[in-house]
């Protein structure tokens, strides 16, 4: 049986019991760093990669995302990244734009959208949201526990317009887009930073000037 160490005095210990404890302390180090990043990962903040051009010009396809999961309460305007089962059969990146027992209605002839009958102002968004899907007719109220959902390039996003998405469960948010540090070309893999001042992603707020038109 391996004698231990531990209960040597400093000087009875020999050159390999010095190094078979320092060994011992370093895989010790190792062993508790992985399993905290691990636990970051998992549970604060992770990086995600986006593919495609849904959520142009907030996000770029090749970004790279800082998300956390720490933020359990979706409100509007909030990017998230959803793992819900969908007809694409991947996670997608989209904005939050109502949340449960709100009303969502879209005049798609003058590209505006409605909840509970007040006009948003979407500076964020890439294009007018005039795409109509099949089976899915406005207004209607998201569920109890889910949110509705679209991308900020709304002529080239399929979202909770359409069957293919729907309403999003809340339980399939797997985090809050924060922060998006650098991008990688699928072209030609070129490598960007984005300046620091680019990496914060600005959440929505209803402005005191949308909240005064109403819908009738």
């Amino acid at each position: 049986m391996q004698e231990d160490l531990t209960k040597k005095e400093k000087d009875e210990l020999t050159f390999s019991d010095k190094l078979a404890i320092n060994c011992y302390d370093l895989a010790s180090v190792l062993v508790s760093a992985i399993v905290t990043i691990m636990l970051i990962f998992t549970f604060v903040f992770r990086i995600v990669g986006v593919v495609g051009t849904s959520m142009v010009p907030t996000l770029n396809d090749g970004d790279w995302l800082g998300i956390t999961a720490w933020d359990r309460n979706p409100s509007y305007g909030q990017v998230i990244i959803i793992t819900q089962p969908n007809w694409f059969d991947e996670p997608i990146v989209k904005r939050i734009i109502a949340t449960e027992n709100q009303t969502v209605d879209i005049n798609f002839n003058r590209g505006e959208v409605y909840v509970d009958g007040v006009l948003l102002d979407e500076p964020y968004i890439n294009n007018l949201t005039l795409n109509q899907e099949d089976g899915v007719t406005f207004p209607l109220t998201v569920p109890e526990g889910h949110v509705f959902v679209m991308g900020d390039n709304r002529q080239g996003s399929t979202d909770s317009r359409s069957e293919k998405i729907g309403f999003i469960d809340e339980d399939y948010i797997l985090g809050v887009v924060k922060v998006r540090p650098f991008n990688v070309s699928r072209e030609n893999g070129k490598f960007s930073m984005y300046p620091v001042q680019q990496w914060k992603i600005a959440q929505a707020k209803l402005t005191p000037a949308a909240a005064q038109t109403q819908l009738y």
